[in-house]
């Protein structure tokens, strides 16, 4: 007794037959490759489950044309459904090349938990991974500046394991090749103030303070912000990427072996870097920022240079001057250990470091925002 289970072109056909009460035959008939519609494995599982008594199945290829992975991704699913069903397969009739492939494609079990689970977790669960993930991931980070701050400790002693050209050329990456980007964000900053207060200030004829908002505005926390911004996802992110690929390479393990402490070798040089160029860096743009400021008072509201210079200079007191300058060296530190922390959290793919180079990137913001929000408030107190 002979069936068709499928025949879903001429050029492939897939005839079921028993040969006994517990012996089934499949026989291939056509051209079974990829390029041709192959009929669905779960047809045949179907014919193996309405037959309870089946317990081999053989196959029959006198007519099997040509093959390809079609035909091979084929038998192995069918394997899987019939061994689940109690029912052996029988690949001795197939073709050499068939019979070689399938066990080397079986010759290895597959591993345990290897499929992804599509189980649906509830909330309380995801709850609690998250918060186990917070604890685990703040603990390392304690660690991290536990290393960093000890690592300084130890440089100040002399006693760090640091080359002075990684410094160097550090220094150059992080300084004077972040000029351009910069120069462009803070005089756009600056022209955007103008522009904002000089809406209100018209009105009132009061054009001449928006010398002294620019002024108070960018010294005080927008310089040390947009450069802090820019840096984190310039060179934050670059950190990341950079310690991150050593991590995939095994680069960062050799230092190990080799009793390199990678955060003297790495860390130190990019942290030392940052922390020296961010206060210079926010220096600038406070200059790059009034001059965008100066731009728009001189050329839209009609304020001469001097008098937008001597305002400038009155408002803009050395309280000003040095609160910035702390918002920058804070947030230097916190760019650095962003970037070179997620870097050492990478994992050992090329998109771990793309995550960790994401990763490293809000971290750096989050940490901008809420360090300027706490040493706002703190100056608020304090009363400066």
């Amino acid at each position: 007794m002979e069936s068709t289970i499928a025949s879903p072109s001429d050029d492939c056909e897939l005839i079921y037959s028993r040969l006994s009460s517990d012996t089934l035959q499949f026989k291939l008939k056509g051209a079974w490759t990829i390029d041709h519609r192959i009929p669905a494995f779960t047809e045949a599982i179907k014919e193996c489950q309405s037959s309870p008594q089946a317990r081999e199945i053989h196959f029959e290829t006198s007519e099997l044309t040509a093959w390809d992975s079609g035909l091979l991704t084929f038998l192995l699913k069918l394997t899987e459904g019939c061994s689940q069903a109690g029912v052996e397969i029988k690949d001795e009739t197939l073709p050499p090349g068939v019979q070689r492939l399938l066990h080397l494609a079986t010759a290895v079990p597959e591993r345990q938990g290897a499929r992804r689970s599509r189980e649906r977790i509830s909330l309380l669960e995801r709850i609690a991974d998250a918060a186990i993930e917070f604890k685990q991931s703040a603990i390392d980070m304690l660690t991290f500046i536990g290393e960093v701050f000890s690592t300084l400790i130890a440089m100040l002693r002399g006693r760090a394991r640091m080359r002075r050209s990684d410094l160097i050329v550090t220094i150059q990456e992080c300084g004077s090749d972040a000029l351009p980007i910069v120069s462009l964000i803070s005089m756009l900053v600056g022209l955007i103030l103008a522009f904002v207060g000089a809406v209100q200030l018209v009105m009132f004829g009061a054009q001449i303070y928006v010398a002294s908002l620019v002024g108070i505005a960018m010294v005080r926390v927008m310089g040390a912000v947009m450069v802090g911004i820019i840096m984190a996802g310039r060179t934050g992110a670059a950190f990341a990427a950079q310690i991150g690929t050593m991590q995939v390479n095994e680069e960062i393990d050799a230092l190990q072996t080799l009793g390199i402490s990678p955060i003297e070798f790495l860390v130190l040089p990019r942290m030392l870097a940052l922390m020296l160029m961010m206060p210079l860096l926010c220096l600038y743009a406070d200059l790059m920022g009034i001059l965008g400021g100066l731009i728009v008072g001189v050329g839209m509201l009609d304020i001469g240079i001097i008098e937008y210079y001597n305002m400038t200079k009155v408002s803009v007191g050395l309280n000003n001057f040095w609160i910035g300058l702390f918002h920058s060296a804070v947030f230097g530190v916190l760019i650095a250990v962003a970037g070179c922390l997620r870097g050492m959290q990478c994992g050992r793919s090329a998109s771990a470091v793309g995550a960790a180079a994401t990763s490293a990137v809000v971290t750096g913001i989050v940490s901008i925002v809420v360090a300027t929000a706490i040493i706002t408030l703190m100056c608020n107190i304090i009363g400066i």
